[in-house]
């Protein structure tokens, strides 16, 4: 073995953990014994993860079943073989549901203990073949997800793919929902680290004293409530990447210390006094403006130039809607499967020109919700007109950009909504006339309104049936109609 496995054998008898010690050490393993439950469920909780463990089930104060219940509570990956000089049926049964691998009746052969083993070690094997299947289809996911139509995604796309093989910190910037996170998954799978893990921690949901115990760890007793040790997330994501989202949202302090694990690699757990070495490849987003949080003091200078090595910056949703078709099949195919649903095929086109126009304010996740829905309620016609809705009660482009400027046109921000309200109407009442071949009861029925209002309306927007034609002189507008000669 190039690697010697770790075997703990955990036993009341002297003369059986002797017994066990020098038959499994003469075959190459590493092994060590204790004499109680309460022995190995420490180790466990010190973070400590033998290869195998060799549990008597007949123990005084704390039988081998109760360990066991406590053994898989800490970590269900553990392999466990029993070890009883009972054969009750019952007791093999309870000792395989709590989790163990294999139930032993002493006295034992060598070659029962052997095959035992052997089990064991093909169940661990079989357990790293799923998860890196996992990891795959993850990679195959994050990419399909990260569609590249756009000259600023295609940019990001070769920028990730000159820098995921150096070692090195990435700053990801964007808005909210932009996409963030799927770059940084698209990093890590690029990477030499792709095998490894990859930890993600939201640095905004968490306050910050339970941020630090969350990254760092925790020992037991360092606070109320830590009855065993806990290891962090860097501990967890050890050899792969830790992606930390949102982490202007940290406290100066903590950005501190999380500068010295960036320098040095090193930190110590919450209530510790054993520094810990990590090696983990930081990448770190937040959609804050990084020179207004240095500014205001919400971010150290020092911390941000250590993460900053390279930047991507994640464009918003609304700037890059070449994309918007795409995504929106991506999603249809994935919510079709996972709910069940018979959607297939193409979305409706003028679902898809409505959903360009909008400007999608909480990005991909705002567009993946839609989606979502409009495989649920499997009605084009309600999906459409929940659109509409949506983009009257926004503006087309950038509110930041346009209200001032609305603000100080004659009539102010009122009269521009209302121009709004009033195309999205025309929108809709011109798409249900076309759809229902300009029958006005039909259209009126299709739009939930009195037929009375809907000739209204028409008169109102000039809508003459069937001659109606969208404007080309609103470029990122729902559109307007106007008859021929007007």
């Amino acid at each position: 073995m190039s690697e010697r496995e770790k075997i703990l054998v955990v036993d009341d008898e002297p003369s059986i953990r002797k017994y066990l010690h020098t038959l499994l050490e003469v075959d190459g393993y590493e092994v060590e014994a204790v004499a109680s439950g309460k022995e190995a469920l420490a180790r466990i909780g010190s973070g400590e993860r033998p290869d195998l463990i060799v549990l008597d089930v007949l123990m005084p104060e704390m039988d081998g079943l109760e360990t066991l219940r406590q053994l898989m509570q800490l970590d269900r990956t553990l392999n466990v073989i029993m070890l009883s000089c009972l054969n009750e049926v019952s007791t093999v049964v309870e000792a395989i549901r709590l989790g163990a691998n294999d139930y032993l009746t002493k006295p034992f052969e060598k070659p029962d203990l052997d095959a035992a083993m052997l089990k064991c070690r093909q169940k661990q094997q079989l357990r790293a073949e799923n998860e890196a299947l996992r990891q795959y289809c993850e990679q195959i996911s994050e990419d399909l997800s990260f569609l590249a139509a756009s000259p600023q995604m295609v940019k990001i796309r070769q920028q990730i793919l000159q820098i995921a093989p150096v070692d090195v910190p990435i700053f990801i910037s964007g808005e909210s929902g932009a996409g963030k996170e799927v770059v940084a998954r698209m990093i890590h799978m690029r990477s030499p680290r792709a095998n490894q893990p990859f930890v993600k921690v939201n640095c905004a949901a968490l306050p910050n004293e339970l941020l630090e115990s969350e990254l760092f760890g925790y020992e037991q007793g360092a606070f109320t409530g830590a009855v065993r040790a806990k290891p962090g997330k860097f501990e967890m994501a050890n050899k792969g990447t830790i992606f930390l989202d949102e982490i202007a949202e940290m406290s100066p302090n903590l950005q501190a210390k999380m500068l010295h694990v960036l320098q040095d690699g090193l930190f110590s757990r919450l209530g510790g006094r054993q520094m810990v070495q990590c090696d983990v490849r930081v990448l770190a987003a937040t959609n804050m403006n990084v020179r207004d949080a240095i500014a205001g003091g919400r971010f150290r200078e020092d911390l941000y130039y250590r993460l900053n090595v390279f930047t991507i910056h994640v464009p918003p949703l609304r700037e890059r809607t070449r994309e918007i078709p795409l995504l929106f099949q991506h999603f249809l195919e994935k919510y079709s499967e996972k709910y069940q649903k018979k959607k297939s095929g193409e979305p409706p086109a003028h679902l898809i020109e409505a959903a360009m126009r909008y400007p999608w304010p909480g990005n991909l996740r705002e567009l993946e919700n839609f989606v979502k829905r409009y495989v649920i309620l499997e009605d084009d016609d309600e999906s459409f007109r929940e659109l509409l809705e949506m983009a009257s009660s926004h503006q087309r482009t950038s509110p930041r950009e346009d209200a001032g400027a609305a603000a100080r046109e004659p009539g102010g921000l009122k009269a521009l909504v209302r121009s709004l309200k009033d195309e999205a109407e025309m929108e809709a009442i011109a798409d249900a006339l076309e759809k229902t071949n300009w029958s006005r009861k039909e259209a009126a029925r299709m739009l939930g309104i009195s037929y009375k209002a809907l000739l209204y309306k028409m008169r109102q927007f000039r809508l003459d049936s069937g001659r109606a034609t969208r404007s080309a002189h609103a470029p990122g507008a729902l559109g307007t109609r106007i008859p021929p000669g007007s």
